[in-house]
Order: structure tokens, then C-alpha cells, then sequence
């Protein structure tokens, strides 16, 4: 599926992560900010990119900003911001949260 408009989950609190998806022609395009991206960056971005694949997304720019999200609420946040970023929200996809 292709990305019909930029969309955005999450807030800059404590304990959360802020994802904004946005249309990409180039596979999945990373931006993250985290302190501990040195530590869990790839984690973070493999959590993200199995949402994305549920939802059969092929291209996206991703910008994360991420205060120390647990996996759960990375999960979360990109389940928001891909069906936002699908304009999908009346008609959600329940098969992705197992």
C-alpha cells in the first residue's frame, strides 16, 4: 500500500515515542533520535518495519523521536500513524495486533 498522506502518533513526553510517517520512494527511510539509539536503535526500527509490513507498506520516510518508548508503545504508535498515514482509520486492520 501506498502512504496517501503524512500522519504522526505519539507525543515528546517521557516514556513515549513520536512517529511520523510520510510518503518514500526508496524502501524505508530511517530518521531517528533517541538516546538510546546506540543501544536499541535497531530494535526500535525493526518493531517499526514489521508494522509497516503488516499493513503491506513497500516505501515510507520515518521520522522517530523516541524518549524511552517500551516495544509496546512503539508498536502502538506505528499501528496510529500507518492506518492516519493509510486513511484507514474507520476501517482497522484488528488482524495486526496479535
Amino acid at each position: 500500500m501506498e502512504i496517501k498522506k503524512t500522519a504522526i502518533a505519539g507525543t515528546l513526553e517521557s516514556s513515549d515515542v513520536q512517529i511520523m510517517l510520510s510518503a518514500g520512494s526508496n524502501g524505508f527511510e530511517f530518521d531517528l533520535e533517541s538516546d538510546v539509539a546506540k543501544q536499541f536503535g535497531d530494535q526500535i526500527k525493526e518493531t517499526i518495519t514489521k508494522v509497516l509490513k503488516m499493513y503491506d507498506v513497500k516505501n515510507a520516510k520515518i521520522k522517530v523521536v523516541d524518549k524511552g518508548a517500551l516495544d509496546l508503545v512503539i508498536k502502538a504508535r506505528t499501528i496510529a500513524a500507518v492506518q492516519r498515514a493509510l486513511d484507514i482509520v474507520d476501517a482497522p486492520k484488528w488482524e495486526v495486533l496479535k
